[in-house]
């Protein structure tokens, strides 16, 4: 199984490609910067990867309820242009897999 994973962290985003096993093929690093700048970056780094899943740790503060409606949100984040940011609805308009986040 081809697995992504997606650190998104306040200062970078590192994003890898690996397998259930733990072996990383590929990963990538960059600034984080605003929503709009980053996730498409994120979606370019994945869009040729064939990925089966896509797991993402946020920093937060975060939504990680699946049943609340703003599951996969960052919330009130005093990184002002993430707040209220959808990041797995962003994803699952570029890919459609199993999606987790943290």
């Amino acid at each position: 199984m081809i697995i992504g994973a997606i650190e998104a962290g306040g200062t970078k985003f590192i994003c890898g490609v690996g397998n259930e096993k733990g072996e990383i093929f590929e990963k990538v690093s960059f600034p984080t910067e605003t929503p709009e700048i980053t996730l498409a970056k994120v979606v370019e780094f994945f869009k040729d990867k064939n990925i089966e899943r896509l797991g993402v740790g946020s920093f937060g503060p975060i939504d990680v309820n699946p049943k609340s409606k703003t599951y996969g949100y960052i919330t009130k984040t005093p990184k002002l242009a993430w707040t209220d940011c959808d990041v797995i609805g962003y994803l699952k308009k570029h890919f459609d897999v199993p999606m987790f986040f943290d």
